[in-house]
């Protein structure tokens, strides 16, 4: 028989060995809950609609009149990247260098596209529009607070600031009067969408600045941020892909159901991660590397590599330059040469054509050619 002391040393023993063990968790997709309604200092976008009574006399007005605005923010837009371009004495445009973040942009999801190597290999891309990308705002790093103090802290070496980017012109009539006061002393047309870019103090634009598809080129790699479908409340079958129960030999009821979770031996409780049903999408994914094949520099349009970018058609995603160590500008598998910094200060014309990248087959030209040899 043992002591009391003895028994009370070996239980303390054996309760440090269990604290000290690793919990298996197996994912953490509960810290990405969807964010289901604003909070309450978030600046409403919309007002309410009321009948003007007006003409249609005074609606065709109303119509020339925000034509000729959105080309007077053109025109402002393309003297603000002659600026830049020349620039002054006092502060020389500053060369792009490794570690310096530049600015994305947004762009809408509108569709999907197959092309085609050289040597047959089909390849699935997806269309990325940019649409009316322009600079609002600069908060200098001094200035800028994230929301999270210690992610901050962890790059405290490198002292990043805020870029505000809008997207897509909108008729100011149908926002707010807080919201349009976003906009008021940058002299941009209030947009439908906004987002932040962390950048490099280097990398600052000023506002009214217009960032297009010739701020990335073709054979860079880039990360795309969506957000995913909102399926609903949906089942284990649908929401990650289990085969469920047998159809027959006396299974009754539970043909689509998770079954035995296996909650037993340690503790029985539900672990977290377990794969359960639940809610479905509304969550936002990033795809990291994916390479650009082709530009149309007329509509502002990029094909990407793969089709399981997160979002539904007409979406809004977020691109970025990648952060993948091999795929990034500088390193030994990344594109050759340096990104346009801050971003491309002669962008490409129009008129030029699609601009291919080398592997690919350009329709254009014919891919099957006859000699004469035989004089016939």
């Amino acid at each position: 028989m043992f002591s009391s002391s003895t028994v009370s040393t070996l239980l303390r023993q054996c309760t440090i060995s269990w604290s000290s063990t690793i919990v298996p968790v197996r994912s953490k997709n509960y810290l990405n809950r969807p964010r289901l309604r604003n909070p309450v200092w978030f600046v409403k976008k919309t007002r309410t609609l009321h009948n003007e009574q007006f003409t249609e006399d005074n609606k065709a007005f109303l119509s020339e009149v925000k034509r000729e605005t959105i080309l007077t923010a053109a025109q402002r837009g393309q003297s603000t990247l002659l600026k830049l371009a020349h620039g002054d004495e006092s502060s020389p445009p500053v060369q792009w260098a490794p570690g310096l973040k530049r600015t994305g942009v947004i762009a809408k999801k509108i569709g999907q596209y197959p092309l085609w190597t050289k040597d047959g290999q089909k390849i699935r891309t997806t269309l990325l529009q940019i649409i009316d990308n322009e600079v609002v705002k600069y908060i200098p790093p001094e200035d800028y607070r994230p929301a999270q103090e210690p992610r901050q802290s962890r790059n405290w070496r490198k002292s990043y600031g805020c870029l505000l980017v809008g997207a897509e012109h909108g008729d100011p009539s149908l926002f707010t009067k807080e919201y349009a006061g976003l906009f008021r002393d940058s002299g941009v047309l209030p947009k439908k969408h906004l987002c932040r870019f962390i950048v490099s103090p280097e990398a600052q634009l000023p506002a009214g600045t217009p960032l297009t598809v010739s701020h990335f080129r073709v054979g860079d790699y880039v990360d795309v941020r969506g957000h995913t479908v909102d399926r609903g409340f949906q089942g284990v079958v649908k929401r990650h892909g289990f085969k469920g129960m047998p159809k027959s030999h006396g299974v009754t009821k539970t043909h689509r159901r998770p079954g035995n979770i296996g909650a037993g031996g340690n503790k029985a409780r539900v672990w977290p991660g377990t794969r359960l049903p639940g809610h479905m999408g509304n969550r936002w994914r990033v795809l990291r590397g994916l390479r650009i094949l082709r530009i149309n520099p007329q509509y502002n349009v990029m094909w990407v590599m793969g089709s399981n970018v997160a979002g539904s058609t007409n979406g809004i995603v977020y691109i970025y330059d990648t952060i993948l160590p091999l795929r990034k500008h500088g390193s030994k598998g990344g594109p050759a040469g340096s990104p346009p910094f801050p971003t491309a200060l002669e962008p490409l014309p129009a008129n030029s054509g699609d601009v291919w990248l080398e592997e690919l087959h350009d329709f254009r030209k014919l891919s099957i050619t006859y000699s004469n040899a035989g004089g016939e």
